[in-house]
């Protein structure tokens, strides 16, 4: 059992959302405009701070830490809502004559977009832009050179960067035979 000298991990964080939540939900209501977004993104904060790989104790400025902390999950909203809305607008127009999707194909879909837009986050913007072009529009490499400003071959180096820096993120965590 922890002494009162040296408070546990559990502690730490009852103590830091007990004197921060508050102050927290309020600056998320002021850039948010909505106190259940600013609820929710409040929570999330502090759950994000139960998977920390350092000592709570060292925290010296929690506010900031707290503020870098939400502000990363409003950019991570965001991000999701834009993938989702894009998804949104292109299964509106494939519905006009298609079946309804299910709620849980849309959850998944919408995640997976999520995942490969991070995925491609960290290329360069051509790279990316290319391999969007390839694998969601169907244009052929003259077509996006065109579109882009380059040669064709340009393109397939575009794109085989795009591959091996997916593969890289897919497989980087398996084990090698």
């Amino acid at each position: 059992m922890p002494s009162a000298s040296n408070p546990s991990q559990h502690d730490l964080l009852h103590t830091l959302y007990s004197e921060h939540y508050g102050w927290l939900h309020a600056w998320l209501r002021k850039k948010l405009s909505c106190p259940h977004s600013a609820a929710d993104l409040a929570q999330d904060t502090f759950f994000r701070l139960l998977s920390v790989p350092f000592e709570l104790s060292v925290l010296k400025t929690p506010r900031a830490y707290l503020t870098t902390t939400a502000t990363r999950l409003v950019i991570d909203e965001v991000r999701r809502r834009k993938v989702e809305q894009a998804y949104m607008d292109a299964l509106a127009l494939l519905q006009e004559d298609a079946h309804a999707v299910s709620p849980e194909q849309h959850l998944q879909t919408v995640e997976t977009l999520t995942l490969i837009a991070q995925m491609l986050e960290n290329l360069p913007e051509k790279a990316r832009q290319a391999f969007m072009l390839s694998r969601l529009d169907n244009l052929t490499y003259p077509e996006i050179a065109a579109q882009l400003g380059v040669s064709s071959s340009m393109i397939k180096q575009y794109i085989a960067r795009a591959m091996v820096h997916c593969y890289q993120i897919v497989y980087a965590e398996e084990p090698t035979a």
